[in-house]
């Protein structure tokens, strides 16, 4: 008998915390396109996510774009 492997979830939630964790974070425009969400959607999940206790920070991207990271206390 195998036992099966634990694969990481793929919900739309999921994908968008895999996202915030990554070193360079993720900007709106990139979870919109993860996710299909707008971006008003993609705003309301992030403050979902502050009001857990979670911090987020805010990083301008040399393109101009804002990236949001889920700081390291969160872990």
């Amino acid at each position: 008998m195998t036992i099966p492997k634990k694969t990481a979830p793929k919900t739309k939630s999921a994908t968008v915390n895999r996202m915030l964790r990554r070193d360079r974070g993720a900007t709106l425009a990139e979870i919109s396109k993860a996710t299909t969400w707008k971006p008003h959607s993609c705003r309301a999940f992030l403050t979902s996510i502050r009001k857990t206790g979670v911090t987020l920070r805010k990083e301008a991207r040399p393109d101009g774009s804002i990236a949001y990271h889920v700081t390291a206390e969160a872990w």
